[in-house]
């Protein structure tokens, strides 16, 4: 039996390849042996309900090797039909070149670019001790589950795998095993051309308990790799197993060919031959296979069960608590979650928002337990402790400040992790480190997970630091960015009001770019209130009758358009300030509503932001009346008001802007 499906794996695994004429079958057949001793004998799962939520998490990270996920997901009972299988690559299909969460029953997250899929497993690795530090009591493990990933050379050859790996040793996280596939082989030829250290050393180093498999064919091997892994609790495990990519593959194993191209009809009917199967026959599965099918299904739905009723007993004891766990499963909120977040008076000093969000997600983390995050090293400057809680380390998992450290991009995707695990996640860092970040919140974006950044020093009013730390082109960058809406609020109390957004937001993730320097708190009874932030974009200050012009901007400069529209209003003008605090919940309003914000009719626009121009044309149109007024240079290292003055950025320079325009 154990054969039989070993080998069902790989031969379907190939068939799938051959077929789409794409993918990377080498894998596959080097590891099935590896899948199929971590799926039968350790892994907690049940195929009819792979959401369950005390099921152990799997991760293939070298997700190149979909088809080794896909054909053992199969195998065991999972929802994929061989028809699936057989559209492996095309188009709608449940079997996409690269694991997708959404599209493929059993994937737990979406893999691709090489270490992203160990780290998120960090970040479920986090979760699964907080959770279980913050629901379980005695007599009752509602949270008891491991996370297990595969990854590959080019995982351990990527930068973030360090960072995630670093992470996950300091803190201690006996609830993560990664499986090392050691086959010495990359795309361009043998790692030996770029790739030479001990990784034994390295993870030792990284506090990891490492263990050695020297045969991926050995499944006593394996196994007594995993249990030994499992049972230690104080250290993340490492398994670096030794393999052959192509096994079975008389001309092809354990060269490059094998790894991201078909093996060809021909040497798939070698290796199947090799394997004693059919030579002639595509996508085979055997009886026995089917009925193993049928055992691992059942043998899941008894787990669960069991599950089930001692949750049902835990709910009677610890009616709060379940109701808390059943919320974070559905991602909802408590009913007064957003109760206590502030409001911010017009007479009070003039306050930064990276300031004015501390009090806001101290606010919220009041009410919501599993709202939780951290920076890169600079959270006294991001401002995102929360103060009601301690941090989490490797003594103290309940803790909900998190030192990522010096790890940008690590810490993306460890959030993209815990929020995949039901948590609601931030992470922090100054505005132009977001480059580090980009990789990790674009899969993100395309996984639709609410992850949320916090990011502060938000344009050339950084100062003093200079152009290395002024970012320009990242808000161009993010908003251009597919499914995630970017914020920069204008006051403390536009920042306040969106936070209410982002918290119920379920599909996509969110990032606050907030300023370093003060900025004056708006006067609500005089202009729009804060409220209408909602809309994405709003008329913030407006005259009577049809504008002449229209101001339209973001952020700190939005205090420069007010100055502006109290000159020109003085003159005899009829201005309009739009605040468009986030371009795409803007573009997702009623096309009624837009056209309200920004007659059609009226085509003399001046678009007002400290960073890079691009895209505001969608805004201002292209015509002689309009403009974008921006900065599409790198910045000057200055006291930030001799920055932002150097660039034009007060009243007296926006208003002649807004006069040329007008022709006076």
């Amino acid at each position: 039996m154990e054969n039989l499906v070993i080998n069902c794996i790989r031969t379907l695994a190939m068939d799938a390849v051959e077929k789409a004429k794409s993918g990377h079958p080498g894998t596959p057949m080097a590891l099935a042996p590896a899948a199929f001793v971590l799926f039968d004998g350790f892994l907690k799962h049940n195929p009819s309900n792979p959401q369950w939520p005390n099921r152990d998490r799997f991760v293939l990270s070298a997700g190149h090797a979909s088809m080794l996920l896909y054909a053992t997901l199969y195998v065991n009972g999972y929802d994929i039909s061989i028809d699936d299988l057989k559209q492996f690559r095309s188009l709608h299909s449940r079997c996409p070149g690269h694991p997708e969460i959404g599209i493929t029953s059993g994937v737990e997250t979406t893999t691709g670019p090489l270490g992203q899929g160990v780290s998120n497993s960090v970040g479920m690795a986090i979760a699964g001790k907080w959770l279980s530090e913050h629901f379980n009591r005695p007599g009752y493990n509602i949270v008891n589950h491991h996370v297990y990933s595969i990854c590959s050379d080019g995982d351990m050859m990527e930068g973030i795998s360090s960072e995630a790996a670093s992470i996950a040793g300091h803190l201690g996280l006996g609830n993560l095993i990664w499986i090392y596939d050691s086959n010495s082989i990359t795309i361009e030829g043998s790692t030996l051309l770029a790739y030479s250290e001990d990784t034994e050393m390295r993870f030792g180093s990284y506090n990891w308990h490492v263990e050695k498999v020297s045969d991926a064919n050995n499944l006593e091997e394996i196994e007594k790799a995993i249990a030994r892994s499992r049972s230690e609790t104080e250290k993340p495990s490492i398994i670096i197993m030794k393999s052959q990519i192509a096994y079975g593959s008389p001309n092809k194993q354990n060269t490059c060919e094998a790894h991201g191209a078909p093996l060809g009809k021909e040497e798939v009917s070698l290796a199947k031959e090799f394997y004693g199967w059919d030579a002639q026959e595509n996508f085979h599965v055997p009886d026995e296979v089917l009925s193993y099918r049928e055992a691992i299904t059942a043998r899941g739905n008894d787990a669960e069960a069991a599950w089930k009723e001692n949750f049902r007993k835990y709910s009677n004891e610890y009616p709060e608590l379940a109701r808390e766990f059943e919320m974070l499963e559905k991602r909802e909120l408590p009913e007064d979650w957003d109760s206590n977040i502030p409001s911010f008076p017009y007479l009070a000093d003039p306050v930064a928002t990276r300031s004015a969000n501390s009090n806001v997600i101290n606010a919220i983390g009041k009410k919501v337990p599993w709202f939780m995050g951290g920076a890169a090293d600079v959270g006294s400057s991001t401002k995102t402790y929360l103060k009601n809680t301690r941090s989490f380390s490797a003594e103290d998992h309940e803790g909900r400040n998190f030192h990522f450290g010096v790890r940008e991009h690590s810490m993306a995707a460890i959030a993209s992790g815990m929020c995949l695990s039901g948590l609601r996640a931030y992470a922090s860092t100054y505005f132009v480190f977001a480059d580090y970040m980009k990789p990790s919140i674009r899969l993100a974006a395309l996984m639709k997970l609410p992850v949320i950044y916090i990011f502060t020093h938000d344009s050339i009013g950084v100062g003093e630091d200079g152009p290395t730390h002024q970012p320009i082109e990242h808000l161009a960058s993010l908003r251009v960015t597919p499914n995630i809406d970017v914020i920069r609020p204008c006051d403390a109390n536009e920042l306040a009001v969106l936070w209410k957004h982002v918290m119920e937001l379920t599909d996509r993730p969110a990032a606050f770019v907030l300023t370093r320097q003060n900025v004056p708190v708006i006067d609500r009874e005089r202009y729009a209130a804060a409220e209408e932030a909602l809309q994405g974009g709003y008329v913030l200050a407006d005259s009577d009758g049809t504008p002449d012009i229209i101001m339209i901007s973001t952020g700190s400069e939005v205090h420069i358009c007010l100055e502006v529209y109290e000159k020109l209003s003085e003159m005899g003008k009829n201005p309009r300030v739009v605040s468009l605090p986030c371009w795409n919940l803007f573009e997702a309003q009623p096309q009624e509503y837009r056209d309200k914000v920004l007659p059609p009719s009226v085509s003399t626009r001046l678009s007002v932001e400290a960073a890079a121009t691009f895209g505001w044309e969608k805004f201002t149109g292209s015509g002689p009346g309009s403009k974008a007024y921006g900065i599409d240079c790198f910045g000057e290292s200055a006291p930030y008001r001799d920055v932002m003055n150097k660039f034009g950025f007060n009243t007296d320079t926006i208003l002649g802007e807004c006069l040329r325009l007008l022709g006076d």
